[in-house]
């Protein structure tokens, strides 16, 4: 690839006529003289900027394929586009009485472009989406929900594979099938899947260290390799039957199974007869909740795209080895007025990015760039990727029923999404605020008499909880990292003192500073969404007087700030309200906003609480090998599976510790010394 880029660009009227042919990386600059900045420049002097930006980078531009940003004034990505012809289609922008409103607003700011070139188009397309994921510019089509999905996994690095269900990176040694569409798929699944071929689901420390059959064997649900009730060459046929059937061969498997228990009842072997009857059953517990099978389809993906009042629901069914393993609704984030084909094919090619491609991918829409996204697809996957409209028959039908379950989802989304505005509003009028707030943060503390203290952070907005923007704060309680000190002078803000068990103000006020002082470094202009509309603290004045300090001594003291304390003996229903400078003030029961207020503080609990339990569980885990120098993860998993437990590691003598795998005699000396020296 060539890279052509072009950095913080600053254009004038008088400065226009710079050559930049030959450039393969430079840095233009151009000194406005008689120029307003560009934050107090009217908005067609903005456009006329932006224009001219754009107008100096077409002249270097060649006339083969490649992807585009447009920058903002801060370098951050308004747009990426990908072109067949780069200088074609950026020349485009520079045409503003042709361009539709959205666009218009990009070109106004845009300052800087950078270029990367390709080979192909199908190459710009991939490049494209990968940007767009990484970026998340807000002039595209947007995936927002790229949550990975679940597989089951028949591991391939032991004697006796395991079954298991797997999420993320695909690193294990092991057949993976899937995708899934949710976990309870997968789990119901290998549910009956043990019912059916009797593999084990126990982890290999477990299996190890077993000396008789445990509970899933009782309940046949497992054959105990672990224990010899099954030879390891019987085991391995189960799990290349259970193989075959994930692949596609469950027909002939029944057929198989329907056979031997016959001829098993024919020689009055009753016993196994019902074991072969009850592997039956199992897998056709599995093909009953697989809803909807399509005899002409192996494997294949399903989108469509339903669209209403600018926003746009995409339904995504997955097919495996001919049979449904469940959907999922998206609802990408995009302007109004952008087409529902576009919308489609940008969603498409970001949601390959990280996941891999069946060889069929049907849609709801004629894709504008079908070909060429056809082609970037099979360059991914190694092999032909099909992408087909139906236009009868049961893949019609198919494409038909996704295209009424995206009209459902968007439809509860849209009813959900209304209802939520109401009662921000409604919240909004109770605190008389000047605004409806879109970001709502709550913020509640849980500890053990001061002990793995935790700070929790839930967001609320317009479309509900919003959990990828959930956070969490370790109470440190003195005084914070250099890499967590703000840069800003006046952002050096510190606890008034140390953090003492059960202090709840002192634990307030750290993770509100920590919270702020950290947005205003990364965002000193306050440009971003990403600032709270209003701030909720679990607690009473005391929270309160504390939330209020933080905001004058970081300079935000027009953040709204409310806290919610419950009423005596903590009685739901009873929330009292403080407000800075109003008396305090009760809700009336039945107020439908109170309801609101105490799912908030209810979430902001839960959360809280939930990550002081994860912590102090993971406090208890600490082993006493921990603090032995030269002994990590690896090595203690080896000395404990080896020995046990820490007691039996502290007792044990040097040439037993040399034995365990990666300790050599150095380590082996360490360890026995740790546990011996007095």
């Amino acid at each position: 690839m060539a890279i052509h880029e072009i950095d913080k660009i600053n254009t004038s009227e008088e400065e226009n006529t710079d050559q930049l042919s030959g450039l393969s990386e430079a840095a233009i600059t151009w000194d406005p003289s008689n120029k307003a900045p560009d934050s107090e420049a009217g908005s067609s002097s903005n456009i006329e900027i932006g224009t001219l930006a754009i107008q100096n980078v077409v002249k270097t531009l060649p006339g083969s394929p490649g992807v585009y940003r447009m920058l903002n004034k801060e370098g951050d990505a308004l747009y990426v586009g990908k072109a067949k012809n780069l200088k074609k289609r950026v020349v485009s922008y520079t045409r503003v009485d042709q361009l539709p409103y959205r666009l218009k607003r990009m070109v106004s700011e845009t300052r800087s472009m950078e270029i990367v070139q390709t080979n192909t188009e199908a190459e710009a397309l991939l490049l494209e989406s990968n940007l767009i994921k990484r970026l998340g510019p807000r002039f595209n089509v947007l995936l927002r929900d790229d949550k990975s999905f679940p597989y089951i996994l028949i591991t391939g690095d032991h004697e006796a594979p395991q079954i298991t269900k797997h999420r993320g990176v695909q690193k294990r040694d092991g057949r993976y099938f899937g995708p899934f569409a949710d976990v309870k798929s997968v789990n119901q699944t290998i549910t009956a899947l043990e019912k059916a071929f009797l593999l084990r689901s126990c982890s290999d420390g477990v299996y190890t260290n077993r000396t008789r059959p445990c509970l899933m064997y009782q309940i046949k649900r497992c054959s105990a390799p672990c224990v010899g009730r099954v030879s390891l060459n019987n085991y391995a046929s189960h799990v290349k039957e259970a193989e075959s059937y994930l692949s596609g061969s469950s027909m002939e498997f029944q057929k198989k199974m329907a056979l031997k228990m016959q001829e098993a009842a024919g020689e009055q072997d009753y016993e196994q007869a019902a074991v072969y009857r009850d592997r039956i059953r199992a897998l056709t517990s599995i093909q009953s909740k697989q809803e909807i099978n399509v005899a002409e389809i192996d494997d294949a993906d399903v989108f469509s795209l339903f669209e209403k009042a600018g926003q746009s629901c995409i339904q995504v069914f997955f097919f495996r080895a001919g049979r449904n393993y469940g959907n999922r609704s998206y609802f990408p984030s995009h302007d109004k007025t952008i087409d529902p084909e576009t919308v489609l094919t940008s969603f498409i090619a970001q949601f390959y990015t990280n996941k891999p491609v069946p060889k069929l991918v049907m849609v709801s829409h004629k894709l504008p760039e079908q070909l060429i996204l056809s082609e970037a697809l099979s360059s991914k996957a190694g092999y032909r990727v099909e992408i087909n409209q139906p236009q009868r028959g049961a893949k019609r039908k198919l494409i038909e029923n996704a295209t009424v379950n995206a009209r459902e989802a968007l439809a509860r989304r849209m009813a959900e999404s209304a209802s939520q505005r109401r009662l921000l509003e409604g919240l909004a009028d109770m605190l008389s605020l000047d605004s409806t707030p879109e970001r709502v943060e709550v913020y509640d503390n849980s500890h053990t008499q001061g002990s793995e203290a935790y700070g929790g952070m839930i967001v609320a907005g317009l479309e509900g909880f919003t959990k990828k923007a959930y956070r969490k704060f370790k109470i440190r309680g003195d005084k914070a990292p250099e890499s967590d000190k703000p840069s800003e002078p006046h952002l050096e803000i510190q606890s008034e003192a140390a953090f003492t068990g059960g202090d709840d103000y002192a634990m307030m006020r750290e993770v509100l500073t920590r919270r702020l002082s950290r947005s205003l470094k990364e965002d000193p202009d306050r440009q971003t969404d990403q600032w709270p509309g209003l701030l909720v603290l679990d607690g009473g004045q005391g929270q309160l007087t504390v939330g209020i300090e933080v905001l004058e001594e970081l300079g935000l003291s027009d953040i709204p700030i409310v806290a919610i304390a419950k009423g005596q003996d903590r009685n739901a229903g009873r929330e009292r309200i403080f407000l800075p400078n109003r008396p305090s003030f009760l809700v009336d029961p039945k107020d439908p906003v109170l309801y609101f207020i105490q799912r908030l503080r209810d979430e902001a609990h839960r959360y809280a609480i939930e990550t002081h339990r994860k912590g102090r569980s993971n406090a208890r885990l600490k082993s006493v090998l921990d603090g032995i120098p030269g002994i990590g993860a690896k090595r203690k998993k080896a000395l404990l599976f080896k020995f046990g437990s820490a007691d039996a590691v502290a007792r044990a003598g040097i040439e037993d510790l040399e034995a365990v795998e990666g300790v050599s005699r150095v380590v082996a000396q360490s360890i026995y010394d740790h546990f011996n020296t007095e």
